[in-house]
């Protein structure tokens, strides 16, 4: 991913502004290390900080039509680009950049061109005919945009809140999904799939289709000119992108540049369950595995405030999960591996949590799946982009291709209810879609592995860690005023007492704090989902293990097949797919 940074319509046209437009581009270089450009006409600036992912030799930014009255400056990859250049055959193009085809496609289309896009991107187009702009953010908000105004009537966006927050006079999330027009003067939806408006789908469970469907988001993420790998925990999401992900890479470019053996990538404290389940699912697919161990004070809680300042929230759920990511990411890009493809994604669509045991209907579930996929560029792609991108690195996540989420979101949500009773557990219509007798994907006490909270995944001594560590350093009576000192989002933990304080040290505006999401929640849950059970209104923690205690050593048996349950190589009991509610063994 990439750096962008925008000032629009300002005041000030001189060249002392467009020194404080380099210096505020500069807080984004982390997330572009290989170049930077800057195109100005007249009071307009726009920047970029490159990481180069395609065509690295020529790929630089700002982009431009041919005549360069048409000025672009793209976070993201546009996994289809050699088939829009195909339809835009008429035009000449200066570089190999999947991004280029933006400004051709505004020629020929206008604003109207944003759903031809396949990828994730966040962008500022700039049309200097006229003096007008745009600016959009892919469908689910891979890509993380904000949006701000300054006192003198300009339009500021930014790949990170540290890129204008000092700047405007009020900043917020630029909303994904959406197209911001300045001749239209706001924002409009551009994204809106059938899902989107919660209508309870009705259409059977096909495994077949759902399996080609997130096959497809895997292989369109292999376009890369640099190295790459898989993050890999040993969970199911993970274990799966990178079993597509082998099956797949031999037939790539990449396989013809930089060879067929995958290289997977695993973090976690030392003994934690993570480690144990990613080398068992690394040896199994063969691939190159890299293992990062940390310690909870050393590493860990010594890196929080960077984390901090580079997620840029102060919510507990991500800080926590973010820490690993980050400093795996660091030693990641350490080996020169510039992209990596990850799992995020999987748990929102499927109900995976293990909060969703306890859904009282397929309604209800269908709509609180919706619902978490709404929220994920607050949650799980802040965390992935941020603390990946704080190392130069980029995450791809193909559980949010749009066309897998359309087929995903279509099944009739019956199939995703977890039914103990039938042998389904959480995610079960994704692991039944993978379950191959003939050509495994993954072995069965793999495929049909318990959920894991990433958090929770690293080491459980991570979260006890993080909380001692709060213990230590917010007093009770610290606790009892912080309604006076945080009226928003008042910290109901000494954790995340202490996360706020480390936030609003670096951004301390009223726009910075409302940025955040809060609410009552349990492991990761809307408030809806917390009226599921009446006990959890007097547990409301993030972690996996506050919603149930299902870890697996408390599930009952029969739950599971005794052989997903122990990993022996007798046949298991399979449910076939029937009717929704009907189970058929064999």
């Amino acid at each position: 991913m990439c750096g962008i940074l925008a000032v629009l319509g300002c005041a000030d046209d001189t060249q002392g502004k467009r020194v404080r437009v380099l210096e505020l581009s500069r807080r984004l270089k982390h997330r572009g290390p290989d170049w930077s450009g800057m195109h100005q006409v007249g009071d307009c600036y726009l920047s970029h900080q490159r990481l180069a992912i395609i065509d690295p030799a020529s790929g630089d930014q700002p982009l431009y039509n041919e005549d360069k009255s048409i000025v672009v400056t793209v976070n993201g990859e546009i996994y289809n680009h050699e088939q829009l250049r195909a339809q835009l055959s008429s035009h000449t193009f200066r570089t190999g950049s999947d991004c280029e085809v933006i400004a051709h496609l505004y020629e020929e289309h206008g604003e109207n061109f944003i759903d031809m896009l396949d990828g994730v991107f966040s962008f500022v187009l700039l049309d200097t005919r006229d003096n007008s702009f745009i600016a959009a953010r892919d469908a689910i908000g891979v890509t993380p945009l904000y949006i701000g105004w300054g006192i003198d009537g300009s339009v500021w966006i930014s790949s990170e809140m540290k890129g204008l927050n000092d700047d405007c006079e009020h900043f917020e999330i630029f909303p994904p999904g959406h197209l911001y027009s300045s001749k239209q003067g706001g924002f409009k939806r551009w994204y809106n799939p059938p899902w989107f408006s919660e209508v309870i789908p009705s259409v059977p469970y096909d495994p077949l289709a759902l399996r080609k469907a997130f096959e497809k988001a895997v292989i369109k993420r292999l376009m890369t000119d640099v190295p790459f790998g898989v993050l890999l925990s040993g969970g199911l999401d993970s274990s799966l992108v990178a079993a597509v992900t082998v099956r797949h890479l031999a037939g790539t470019k990449a396989a013809k540049r930089w060879g067929t053996k995958l290289h997977s990538f695993c973090v976690g404290l030392e003994g934690s369950p993570d480690l144990k389940a990613a080398k068992e699912v690394a040896n199994y697919l063969g691939t190159m595995h890299h293992e990062f161990t940390f310690t909870v004070q050393v590493d860990g809680i010594d890196a929080i405030e960077d984390v901090i300042y580079h997620t840029e929230t102060y919510d507990v759920t991500t800080i926590r999960a973010s820490t690993p990511m980050f400093l795996m990411s660091r030693k990641i890009k350490s080996l020169g591996v510039k992209m990596v493809i990850s799992g995020e994604g999987s748990d929102e669509i499927f109900g995976g949590y293990l909060y969703f045991h306890k859904a009282p209907n397929k309604e209800e579930l269908h709509r609180e799946t919706c619902q978490k996929i709404k929220a994920l560029h607050q949650y799980d792609c802040l965390r992935a982009n941020k603390a990946t991108s704080a190392w130069g690195l980029e995450a791809r996540v193909p559980f949010l291709d749009k066309e897998f989420i359309n087929e995903a979101m279509s099944i009739d949500p019956e199939w995703k209810m977890i039914r103990p009773d039938l042998g389904r557990i959480e995610k079960w219509v994704l692991r039944k879609a993978f379950d191959d007798e003939e050509q495994p994907f993954l072995p069965k006490h793999i495929l049909y592995r318990q959920k894991e909270q990433f958090s929770d995944g690293v080491g459980y001594s991570w979260i006890d860690g993080l909380k001692a560590h709060a213990e230590s350093n917010v007093t009770d009576k610290m606790m009892s005023n912080a309604k006076f000192i945080y009226p928003h989002n008042t910290p109901t933990t000494k954790e995340a007492y202490c996360y706020r304080m480390i936030f609003e040290r670096f951004f301390p505006q009223n726009s910075a704090i409302l940025t955040v999401p809060g609410g009552p929640s349990v492991a990761c849950s809307t408030a809806k989902a917390v009226e599921w059970d009446a006990q959890w209104s007097g547990n409301l923690d993030p972690s996996g293990r506050a919603a149930l205690g299902v870890h697996l050593s408390a599930y009952e048996q029969e739950h599971l097949p005794a052989t997903i349950l122990t990993g022996t190589s007798k046949k298991p009991r399979m449910i076939e797919v029937a009717a929704p509610g009907v189970a058929i063994e064999s």
